[in-house]
């Protein structure tokens, strides 16, 4: 069985801990792993490979992650655009023998009792061997207004889906006892699923076949889709094109403490609490405070006298909001975008597919920054239009390339890229590399960078 694992998300709802290229399910919230690495520990005692759907810009943070479990046996398909869940399984499912089972989930739930777990597993996989699509419908335990709905008849017949409800509506749905939070979590042949696509949802099956064909195969574990087709795709999600059209759906009652960690009000109630019912902050120090979401670990958090409170802190922004209304974070990010800031995009340190870089000063005319490059990795082959830039190596050799000169700068060397001159960054050592960049120029923004040659394809 494969797990096709969607890590799609453009990290709006945990802002600022959550950024686009830094969404919440990479994030290392739990014992010091991350609702992915979680999500790929759970399901491999289940599955025997790994099939990652992402966005071109954050897959190679699953491949970190990856191997930090020493997971292996991983494939990639990397979506230049979003389309939603459907086009996603599609392409995944293309890539797979028909008569695969796939596991499909999300990269971001949480489900903390596994021994429940495994047995829905079982008899999912029971169903799906009879060639159904099945849906795993979570047990409530409230009247969720911000969940759909699976209304079950004769065990495991869906009779019908619901849409989000309202409260009163709800809580009819959980007093009748036959209702379910509809998960995200499916499991079925990708053949039927194919089939039952083409069958429901002729265009987007059409169009994701077009573009599986037209694919680029970066090596044996990885592909990419071009844009070009990608975009061409019909947008929908799995539940609108296929699930609540099929006569082969089935749903198997869940009750396997569940969350998608979808606000900070869920993911308070995952994190461990002190003796005033704060979460644990070795970096909190509180006074006469209880039933706060306190979180940040780059300085001390003084609080005194406050309830009811989430406080997010980062090295770039800080987030305060009543319990209830963390939902509201989207707002924010939305009017982020509005203005002339990457807060909403990418965090102070950004993780890169050759290492990361840490923004150190950044004001008007001049930007500094310590970059790490790992063994055996380099930068893309590119130039700026607006930036010069000066780099200073402070630990191990850097290889330089500079117009038509290659060269070596080591510790307490450097050397000045001029604007416009092509060039590139690389660690041919076996540890590594820090530089200290400064850029100066009038606009030192991420996106004054044109790619010559790149090795991730970007």
């Amino acid at each position: 069985m494969t797990n096709i694992i969607l890590c799609g998300g453009s990290g709006t709802r945990l802002w600022p801990i959550s950024r686009t290229l830094m969404p919440k399910q990479f994030v290392k919230l739990f014992d010091d792993k991350s609702l992915f690495q979680l999500t790929v520990d759970r399901n491999s005692k289940v599955c025997n490979s790994q099939f990652i759907v992402s966005n071109a810009e954050q897959y190679f943070l699953a491949i970190d992650q990856l191997d930090e479990l020493n997971k292996t046996n991983n494939k990639y398909l990397l979506e230049p655009v979003g389309r939603n869940t459907a086009p996603a399984i599609a392409l995944a499912c293309l890539a797979l023998d028909r008569e695969e089972t796939v596991l499909v989930t999300p990269s971001d739930h949480l489900i903390k009792n596994e021994e429940e777990y495994l047995k829905v597993l079982k008899k999912a996989q029971e169903l799906a061997q009879e060639n159904n699509l099945v849906t795993f419908g979570i047990t409530p335990t409230f009247a969720e207004t911000g969940f759909g709905y699976i209304e079950s008849e004769n065990n495991y017949d869906v009779k019908a889906f619901y849409e989000k409800p309202d409260f009163e509506t709800a809580t009819s749905y959980l007093e009748a006892g036959n209702y379910y939070w509809n998960s995200g979590l499916f499991m079925f042949k990708a053949g039927v699923f194919l089939d039952e696509l083409k069958k429901y949802s002729y265009e987007i099956y059409k169009a994701s076949l077009e573009a599986f064909q037209n694919k680029q195969i970066m090596t044996n574990e990885q592909l990419r889709i071009t844009h070009e087709f990608m975009s061409v795709i019909p947008e929908d999600s799995i539940d609108y094109a296929v699930m609540e059209k099929s006569d082969k759906v089935k749903v198997v009652p869940s009750n396997i403490d569940w969350s998608d960690i979808g606000s900070f009000d869920s993911l308070f109630e995952e994190l461990p609490k002190d003796e005033n019912n704060n979460t644990l902050n070795p970096h909190n120090i509180s006074i006469n405070s209880k039933n706060n979401l306190i979180y940040g670990n780059e300085r001390k958090i003084a609080t005194v006298d406050i309830e009811d409170l989430i406080v997010i802190d980062t090295a770039d922004a800080l987030l305060i909001s009543k319990k209830g209304s963390s939902q509201k974070v989207k707002q924010i990010v939305n009017k982020l975008k509005d203005t002339n800031t990457e807060l909403h995009n990418i965090h102070l340190q950004a993780k890169r597919p050759w290492g990361s870089y840490t923004v150190l000063e950044d004001i008007p005319g001049f930007k500094i920054k310590k970059i790490v490059v790992k063994p055996g990795k380099k930068l893309s082959l590119q130039k700026h239009y607006h930036r010069s830039e000066h780099w200073v190596v402070v630990k191990g050799t850097a290889t330089v390339t500079n117009e038509d000169k290659k060269f070596l700068i080591r510790e307490n060397e450097s050397t000045y890229i001029r604007i416009g001159d092509i060039h590139r960054l690389e660690n041919e050592g076996k540890m590594d590399l820090v530089v200290v960049e400064v850029q100066v120029g009038g606009y030192t923004g991420e996106d004054d960078i044109v790619r010559i040659k790149d090795d991730y394809n970007r």
